[in-house]
């Protein structure tokens, strides 16, 4: 009954949308285009889409060809204004997201500001940035500010759009029709299982339009790696029977136990936090006890989001320190479409960075093909080719 009372409140805030995008789509609010190329990764629904792994995948399939910055709004930092990323910036300073990219990916630039068009103008202007050649913004399909060159609309497989209202009674920003601005649509965490039929209805259900791309993608866990010491361990070399304490601070955080699970016999101890949580001494506390109570042998696993905001917190038990992880994943493109995404971002950059070479020796490869083959397809700047 309570659900149903927002469902007013609902109708309200989507015709307050629906408004703004209509003063946008007539020209009445202007959007800025820019030289750079600039490619945008967002959603419509409310969190756990898998932004970040996707722009990770964007960086890794850019960053030997071209200098690549990364511009995010920072969401829950205590900053204020532009701020660029150096190795000394904290979660606090950037937020959890853009400083995980940081770490990740030391060699690309990583900035936060509110104001998008004002985050551009600084790293296109800015004498430490002014090499930028192409600029991915996260999070950013409702800023409409901005008119990107390549919109990405991620939608998850679980909140389909067809499924979903608006907020508050739902979990939308925008009206699904609103989908009718992306370039690529990509279905995000689809289980590996599908068959040829689930794709097609996801196709059916969206609507695609001819000028859109419908791509399918899910995530793959990688090797854990130590929080603080020790060595990069797979899930298939712990013991089976490990305890599991899951620490995780994310939108969907049942999912990624679910995820974990198969990996080991004793049921998965998850200690959940709201997205984005910052930890505090109490929750320090929490957590050395929920591990201390788990037989051996037993790990700590974490996200790496989380893992922005953990690392440097005092209070932490010597052995929860030694055998504390955090489990990165990675995009995988389904139906063999990863070439796909990669030759329409790589041509659209290629066609529009102001410092390319305009050399392609062979169609685009998937970035997994690219790591084994060497990055011999396609060159923009000479001083980034190994």
């Amino acid at each position: 009954m309570k659900q149903l009372l927002l469902l007013p409140i609902s109708w309200i805030y989507g015709i307050v949308v629906g408004i703004r995008n209509q003063l946008f789509n007539m020209g009445v609010l202007k959007s800025a285009s820019y030289d750079v190329p600039v490619i945008s990764v967002g959603n419509i629904t409310v969190g756990g889409t898998g932004k970040t792994p996707h722009v990770e995948y964007l960086i890794r399939l850019l960053r030997q060809h071209c200098h690549v910055a990364v511009l995010s709004r920072g969401y829950k930092r205590k900053s204020k204004g532009y701020q660029l990323a150096d190795d000394n910036s904290t979660a606090a300073d950037i937020g959890d997201e853009p400083l995980q990219m940081k770490r990740k990916y030391a060699d690309i630039t990583v900035a936060v500001c509110a104001d998008r068009r004002q985050g551009i103008d600084h790293l296109m202007h800015d004498e430490a940035t002014s090499n930028t050649d192409v600029i991915l913004l996260d999070d950013a399909y409702q800023h409409r500010w901005v008119k990107p060159g390549i919109n990405i609309l991620l939608v998850d497989h679980q909140r389909l759009l067809h499924t979903d209202h608006m907020l508050p009674y739902g979990r939308m920003r925008e009206r699904k029709e609103e989908s009718k601005r992306a370039d690529i649509i990509v279905i995000t965490k689809c289980p590996t299982t599908m068959k040829p039929m689930d794709f097609r209805l996801l196709r059916d259900n969206l609507g695609v339009y001819p000028y859109q791309t419908l791509l399918f993608s899910t995530m793959s866990y990688q090797a854990l790696r130590p929080m603080y010491c020790g060595n990069d361990i797979h899930l298939h070399d712990l013991d089976t029977d490990t305890s599991v304490l899951l620490i995780a601070g994310i939108a969907q955080p049942q999912r990624m136990a679910d995820d974990l699970q198969p990996h080991f016999h004793r049921p998965i101890t998850l200690k959940s936090y709201p997205d984005h949580h910052a930890f505090t001494p109490r929750d320090i506390a929490d957590i050395n006890a929920a591990y201390a109570a788990l037989p051996e042998p037993r790990v700590a696993i974490t996200t790496e989001k989380d893992a922005a905001r953990l690392f440097g917190q005092k209070g932490f038990d010597d052995d929860l320190r030694h055998h504390f992880y955090m489990a990165p994943i990675e995009v995988q493109f389904l139906l063999d479409e990863a070439e796909t995404f990669n030759a329409k971002i790589l041509s659209y950059v290629e066609k529009n960075s102001k410092n390319s070479i305009l050399v392609q020796q062979k169609p685009p490869l998937p970035a997994e093909k690219e790591k084994k083959k060497g990055n011999n397809t396609i060159s923009f700047r000479k001083d980034l080719v190994p």
